[in-house]
């Protein structure tokens, strides 16, 4: 039997009973056009909860693209000067470079490289509220580490003196890092004003 149904309510109807739902007042349409109910895409029976719905994959919101943004400048930066080396020689050492002699200081760029793909594979707001703690460390990575740098600076062996600067790379690192960890605390927003597709929970207690 062709069966009708309300968009809204669901109700069905025999096709030629009626043409429009006598609870909602709308039209209704072929039930087999209708995408599925939020109790068929639920578990067990238990509708979907707001905070479990899948966000468009670019969706900027709840600091997702700021972590985002900062991973990628996080990056950039392991990869620009962070010393400039006058004595003995004259070169200037990345990020990068350091990593590969000073074999710890490859958390700087690890961190920014898995936190990238950490942020934006979260699609959720309960899935990015969950990951906050994951993305504070991560983030804090790459500043312990510039700063561990800082505060030790590299010293000439065997007699020999070492003449150098820091430069725009290393700073850099520690004020994206401490912007990362900030926006890290927040990943996901609040638990108590969530927009989806399916309305507002502003004002009220979500579970």
């Amino acid at each position: 039997m062709s069966l009708l149904a309300c968009p809204f309510c669901r109700e069905m109807f025999p096709k030629g009973e009626r043409t429009k739902c006598p609870v909602c007042g709308v039209d209704l349409v072929p039930f087999d056009t209708l995408p599925l109910s939020d109790d068929a895409l639920g578990e067990d029976g238990i509708p979907r909860e707001p905070d479990t719905e899948l966000l468009p994959l670019a969706f900027p919101g709840r600091g997702r693209a700021l972590l985002a943004g900062l991973s990628v400048a996080g990056l950039v930066a392991f990869f620009l000067p962070w010393i400039d080396v006058t004595m003995p020689d004259v070169f200037s050492m990345s990020g990068f470079v350091l990593a590969r002699r000073l074999g710890w200081a490859w958390g700087a760029g690890v961190a920014w490289f898995i936190l990238l793909p950490m942020v934006v594979t979260r699609r959720s707001i309960r899935k990015m509220r969950g990951a906050r703690v994951a993305a504070t460390f991560l983030a804090a990575v790459p500043g312990t580490t510039a700063a561990i740098l800082l505060g030790r600076p590299p010293h000439g062996s065997h007699g020999v003196p070492v003449r150098f600067t820091f430069e725009a790379g290393i700073y850099a690192t520690v004020v994206l890092s401490l912007v990362a960890v900030v926006a890290a605390l927040f990943f996901g927003g609040r638990a108590d004003d969530i927009r989806v597709a399916r309305g507002s929970s502003s004002g009220k207690l979500v579970h």
